[in-house]
């Protein structure tokens, strides 16, 4: 192997100052970020503008990714933008028993190396990523039909964010165990048992990556990142229509490393054919030692029955929900909602799919306001929203395939529609299939109503649910989150009794909790560092992204002791 053009010691006169604000924040939960949220930051010290960063990913198209991994047996591709174009790149495709054997022959000088030099390495990569994150926005937002300033923003920095958090964890809980320990245990008149100890991380072995369609590098990057920072090797198997992003990932992380001194095929990629269904494969090999899922819950629990020899991280679907029991600030609300209803058209695991409110009605600064009266300003608002084509196409985007189409089609035979979908034409891409989105109004009493509610309908479609009073909406939300596990609970209360009591819910479920949310924080939305995505305590997701238990179970600390 050649000669490391990164040494330790440049990484960390360049990145230790960044690991450190990561892991002063992790313990105080404040706000920081070092990845610049505004597109017009990027174009100085070696990143890309905009204009080079959309010709950057311009280049990419219609050609062969080369990556120069081992076990490459032939190309595979086929991504198609949900805004029309075929993206035309073909990737290398690996025959898996060439490739595992090779990504696992760099793990020892990898584990050598020690907490702080894989943080650091683990740094450099993600500055290279943030500094082509025009790049990054392109890629994300033509495989999951994001719009590009969401692309940008959560494909980008908000996704880098997420992974310098695992990194921070990675290296807390890998140095919490001293390197080494001098011991001595006093025998009275006799000389004392005196022994010299070490102690070192080793890692669990290959992690896979399963990538999801939706949001590839968000959802990607923490597991990935905590797993390479605690010393396994990675194996990126993306989603099919969602390659590109994690491709180029794949692709940073091995110059870096090779850079630096390391085997880079302790990154390497996996992409399947069409139909060849590998992640199955992958995901029972005796070499797969971790594995990190975004996706159905299907194939969420069938990781987690078969996949014995991994330990298995899994974000899965849930029911989220909004509990509607009072506001002060009736129009701030229906703002609020609105927005998050319709950000990337629902098509985020954390949007509300069902809105409690009692039949009678609520208590607002507006006045009495009846489930009706709710229902109808909740529409109009998001309406209002949505109004604008322009503004409606940078809010919406694209759906990301045609199945959501098809759940937004028959949600409207569920119910009464209090707002009906429509169709927005994009005039940059007149083949993108753009919808608002569906309102029904459903009944919390009748079964047949609630078997439309009660399972996720993923995508731009939400159920305006009658109910008897707020202490049948909390006796609801807590059967729903129990049984169907919820990422994101809401709710709107002026009553401190009431506030108390959804509270105790969210805390007796493990269900994350926002309140009154009436500003420019929205339920959907969690930022790196302070929230966590997920709590691991409900059927939604086995693991929170990120804390410490979502790293410690990545390696295990292998003691010698010596006599001394």
């Amino acid at each position: 192997m050649a000669a490391a053009q990164l040494t330790t010691d440049a990484l960390a006169e360049k990145h230790r100052s960044t690991l450190d604000q990561a892991l002063d924040t992790i313990r105080t939960r404040a706000y920081w970020s070092p990845h610049p949220e505004h597109p017009k930051a990027y174009g100085e010290n070696g990143s890309l503008d905009a204009a080079a960063g959309l010709d950057a990913y311009k280049s990419l198209l219609d050609r062969r990714f080369e990556l120069d991994q081992p076990g490459t047996d032939g190309w595979t591709g086929g991504e198609i933008s949900p805004y029309g174009p075929a993206l035309g790149v073909e990737y290398p495709h690996a025959d898996i028993d060439v490739l595992l054997p090779a990504m696992r022959a760099g793990m020892a000088a990898w584990r050598d190396a020690g907490a702080e030099a894989r943080a650091l390495v683990c740094l450099e990569i993600l500055a290279r990523i943030s500094a082509r994150t025009h790049e990054f926005a392109h890629a994300v937002m033509h495989t999951s039909g994001q719009a590009f300033m969401m692309a940008f923003q959560a494909g980008g920095p908000h996704a880098q964010d997420r992974g310098l958090e695992a990194v921070a964890y990675a290296y807390a809980e890998q140095t919490r165990t001293p390197g080494s320990a001098d011991w001595s245990k006093p025998q009275g008149k006799r000389d004392p048992l005196e022994l010299a100890k070490s102690f070192t991380p080793v890692a669990r072995g290959i992690a896979l990556m399963i990538g999801c369609n939706t949001f590839p590098t968000w959802n990607g990057y923490p597991g990935l990142f905590a797993s390479l920072a605690t010393g396994n090797p990675v194996l990126v198997k993306p989603h099919p229509r969602a390659v590109l992003p994690l491709a180029l990932t794949v692709r940073v992380a091995r110059e870096v490393l090779a850079e630096a001194g390391f085997d880079p095929n302790l990154v390497a990629l996996a992409v399947e054919r069409p139909g060849e269904g590998i992640a199955k494969t992958l995901a029972v090999r005796p070499e797969i030692r971790i594995i990190d899922y975004t996706g159905s819950t299907e194939f969420g629990d069938w990781l987690e029955t078969h996949a014995r020899q991994a330990q298995v991280y899994t974000e899965k679907a849930g029911v989220n929900t909004v509990v509607v029991d009072s506001t002060d600030d009736y129009k701030g609300m229906l703002s609020n909602l609105a927005f998050s209803l319709s950000l990337y058209s629902g098509q985020m695991c954390t949007t509300p799919q069902n809105l409690l409110i009692p039949r009678d009605g609520i208590t607002t600064d507006a006045g009495p306001k009846s489930y009706d009266e709710v229902v109808t300003d909740l529409a109009a608002a998001v309406g209002g929203l949505l109004g604008d084509d322009v503004r409606a196409n940078a809010l919406l985007g694209a759906l990301v395939n045609p199945d959501v189409k098809a759940r937004l089609e028959a949600a409207a035979g569920l119910g009464e529609v209090a707002l009906a979908s429509r169709e927005v034409a994009n005039p940059d891409f007149p083949d993108a299939v753009v919808r608002t989105p569906v309102i029904v109004k459903l009944d919390g009493s009748k079964p047949d109503d609630e078997a439309a509610f009660f399972s996720e309908c993923f995508g731009p479609v939400s159920f305006a649910v009658s109910v008897d009073s707020t202490a049948d909406a909390l006796e609801l939300l807590r059967r729903t989150v129990r049984e169907k596990g919820a990422m994101t609970v809401g709710a709107y209360t002026t009553s401190p009794d009431t506030e108390r009591a959804v509270e105790e819910v969210c805390l007796e479920e493990s269900a994350q909790l926002s309140l009154n949310l009436t500003g420019g924080v929205y339920v959907n939305q969690t930022a790196a560092f302070s929230d966590f995505h997920g709590s691991g305590g409900n059927p939604a997701a086995n693991a929170a992204l990120c804390d410490s238990a979502f790293v410690a179970n990545r390696f295990r600390v292998v003691e010698v002791r010596r006599q001394a």
